[in-house]
């Protein structure tokens, strides 16, 4: 469910100079939308990939992934 947290019309360089927000904002068409928090198994699968994905790269000192 996405929720409009503006009602005017915004150019994308104000939106750029705006503070960052807990939860996010996304830029779409000129309006700032809140961003959907994740739920259930997506909130979980973000970590999921990154702890794999660092197994697979950390022994050999390949790479590190960061969120």
């Amino acid at each position: 469910m996405m929720v409009q947290t503006q009602g005017r019309s915004l150019t994308l360089p104000e939106f750029l100079e705006l503070p960052e927000t807990q939860p996010a904002r996304e830029y779409i068409n000129g309006k700032i939308i809140q961003k959907p928090m994740p739920q259930g198994e997506h909130s979980t699968l973000p970590g999921d990939i990154l702890s794999h994905l660092n197994g697979i790269l950390k022994p050999p000192k390949v790479a590190r992934v960061y969120p």
